[in-house]
This record gives structure tokens, sequence and C-alpha cells, in this order.
């Protein structure tokens, strides 16, 4: 009778340090590959062609779709602000502070991370979502096929209209973010508009604004490439689309939060050195 070996019926084994080892090179290709597709966005911006129509195409999708939600998030963070703020201000008598606390907290963090999040969550998903489907299609080989660059087509209009509208979104995020500080402050510190709007603009100096507009830039950049990246490598049909759309807002997110941490401590340092 015929015996079988037994360690050919034993199925194939990872080890673990074969594991993390994998997972590593993964890593490090995912992030050269994503190097390499963000550095090629913005090189197509110093030689022809140019898609300023897709531009001012994904400028509408991107800036004016996200208005609404940008709009009402700013609102209610400024009013929640003055509630949070105010009942410690009111235990020493300095109400008037509140109008400070709030407009340099919306300028310089709240303002930039909080549009750049809300962003990523409804772009840089539809994003990965709309690339994801056009590979899954074929569509992105035809567009090889005919000539067509797909990063100059696809990827670098959607990056260069999300880094101009964001800083838009944010102003508009800090704008209205004070109109809802100052209609709380009004009802329930009983501040009066001038004391309120004049408190909220001396405050600020040009290091603020310098640090609160150009957050955006960064995280709009961030977004948009992540986004693109995450769309261009979909692998596995549909599912892998819903796969490429939940990482788009998850890596997009969090890369903002720890690039938000490195550039607080940038403008920080220029603004003690510099502006």
């Amino acid at each position: 009778m015929a015996t079988t070996d037994p360690k050919l019926l034993e199925p194939n084994s990872i080890s673990l340090a074969e594991a993390l080892m994998d997972g590593a090179k993964r890593a490090v290709r995912d992030v050269q590959d994503y190097s390499l597709l963000s550095v090629r966005s913005l090189t197509n911006l110093f030689h022809p062609p140019y898609y300023i129509s897709d531009v001012l195409d994904q400028m509408d999708i991107i800036g004016v779709g996200s208005v609404p939600i940008v709009v009402l998030t700013g609102f209610f963070i400024g009013a929640v602000m003055v509630l949070q703020t105010a009942a410690q201000f009111e235990r020493f008598g300095q109400t008037a502070l509140t109008a400070d606390v709030v407009s340099l907290a919306l300028v310089r963090e709240l303002g930039p991370t909080i549009t750049g999040l809300l962003v990523a969550g409804r772009n840089s998903s539809g994003i990965a979502s709309e690339l994801g489907s056009m590979v899954v299609t074929e569509q992105v080989d035809a567009m090889r096929a005919m000539g067509t660059d797909p990063t100059r087509k696809l990827v670098t209009p959607r990056v260069v209209a999300t880094v101009l509208m964001l800083p838009l979104l944010t102003a508009m995020a800090d704008f209205v973010g004070l109109i809802g500080g100052f209609i709380v402050s009004h009802f329930t510190l009983r501040l009066g508009a001038i004391a309120f709007w004049t408190r909220a603009l001396d405050v600020l100096v040009f290091s603020d604004l310098m640090q609160g507009l150009s957050k955006p830039l960064v995280f709009g950049f961030i977004l948009a490439t992540v986004g693109c990246y995450q769309g261009l490598t979909v692998r596995g049909g549909t599912q892998g689309v819903g796969r490429a759309t939940t990482q788009a807002v998850v890596v997009s997110s969090v890369f903002i939060l720890v690039c938000n941490f490195f550039l607080t401590k940038l403008m920080l340092f220029l603004a003690g050195h510099v502006f």
C-alpha cells in the first residue's frame, strides 16, 4: 500500500515573521506608488495639455457641492463653542472673552480641520468610487489605449480643484461659525453685535490668518490624491470599489489629522520668527 507523506497534506503555513515582512513590503510599495502619483499630479501642471473644463467641473462638484454641509456644520460648531466657553467665563465675569476664544479656535484650528474632514468624507470617497468604477469597467485602460494619460486627465484636475476650493470653504466655515457664535452669545450672554465682532476681529493677527488658510491647501492636496490613488488601484471588481471608498475616507482623515499636528507646530514656529 502506498503511503502518503503527512507533510504534503498539511496546508501551506506562513510564519509570523513572513506575514509581518509581507505587510511591511506592501506598505512601502503603497507609499511609493502614492508618492509617485502625487508628484506626477503636480508636474503635469508645467506642460500641456491642460484640461480646464475638467477642473471647472470638479470645482463645481467639490466646492459648490460641499457648501451646504460646510455652512451647516460651521454654524453649529461656533454655537457649541460659545455654549462650552461661556459657562467658564461667566464664573470670572469675563464673558466678553468668548468672542476672542471662538474666533481664534475657528480660524486657527477648527475651521481648517473640520472642513478638511467633511470634504474628505464627501469628496475623497466620491473620487475613489468614481475612478474605481472607471478602472473596473476598463475605461482607464481604454483611455491609455487612445494615448491619453489618466493621471493628467483624471488626477490633476481633481487635485487642482480641491486645492483651490478648500481654502474658500474654510473661510466660509469660519465666517458662518462666527455668526453662529454671535447669535448664541447674543441670546445667552447678552453680548451686543459691536462688542462681539470688534473683539472677534481685533484678536486675529496676520499669523492666525496664514495658519488658517495655508492648512486647507495641504489638506485639499491630501484628500484629493488619496482618493485618486485608492480609486486607480482598485482590485476585485465592485467589492474592491467599496473597499477603496472606505479606505479613501479613513486614510485621508487620519492623514489630515497627523499632518495637522506637524503643520501647527511649523506655523507656530514661523509665527514667532517670520510673521
